[in-house]
Parts: structure tokens; C-alpha cells; sequence
């Protein structure tokens, strides 16, 4: 199973548990495949209006097409994983600059990541 989880700095009291499973850090400044890159979050964090999501959604559904061309092992790579364990990537959001939680990188990536593994069971919470 594919999901997401809100990572703190410091996580607050009511912030519930962990989740169980393998967690997988997937923001900018990462190695992961799914990572955004640096120039279009801080594009969208400069003006998080709905124009700017639309803009970013593109931008980053592209970096996504572009990596899967050219590293498609690594996504496989994931998605047998999380055939195989409960894989959670992480994000902060919602943040104070991005409070709207559903304007997660990490919710396209789910999305993308269905597209390109039909068999890969996607669990989206928002």
C-alpha cells in the first residue's frame, strides 16, 4: 500500500501516531524519486493561489513524466515495495505557507503513481 503522512519538526501532542509501515521522506531537497523540485515549491510557496497550484500541478506532473522516462526503475523499485509493505512518503503540509493540505506534492504523486501501477493499492486520506 502507497499513502502519504504529515511529517513535523516537532510533532504536536494531537498529531496522533506514526504511521506503521516504511516512511519515506519526499520532499525538494531529497534523493527520492517523487521529490519536487526546489524551483517550482518555491514558485507555488511565494503565491499559493489557485493559479499557482495549477501551475505547479503541471510543473511537477512533468518532473514526474520526465524522471519516469528516464529512471523508471525507481519507480518500479517503490512500487514493489509498497506491493509488498505499507509505504508512506512524507511532506510537511499542510504548512503555514501551504495550509491547504489536498495542495500536497505528495497527493500527485499517489495520483501518479496509480496511473502508472494499476495494481498498486493507493490509500488517499485528506
Amino acid at each position: 500500500m502507497l499513502s502519504r503522512y504529515t511529517m513535523y519538526r516537532r510533532r504536536p501532542a494531537d498529531a496522533g501516531p506514526l504511521p506503521e509501515g516504511i516512511r519515506q521522506d519526499t520532499r525538494y531537497f531529497t534523493r527520492h524519486v517523487l521529490r519536487p523540485t526546489q524551483a517550482i515549491v518555491e514558485a507555488y510557496l511565494a503565491d499559493p493561489t489557485d493559479a499557482a497550484w495549477r501551475v505547479f500541478r503541471k510543473a511537477y506532473r512533468a518532473v514526474l513524466a520526465e524522471r519516469f522516462a528516464a529512471e523508471r526503475a525507481a519507480f518500479e523499485q517503490l512500487a514493489q515495495l509498497a506491493t509488498n509493505n505499507d509505504v508512506y512518503l512524507g511532506c510537511n503540509c499542510p504548512t503555514k505557507k501551504n495550509p491547504i493540505v489536498g495542495r500536497c506534492h505528495t497527493y500527485l504523486a499517489l495520483e501518479f503513481m496509480a496511473s502508472k501501477f494499476s495494481d498498486l493499492k493507493i490509500q488517499v486520506e485528506r
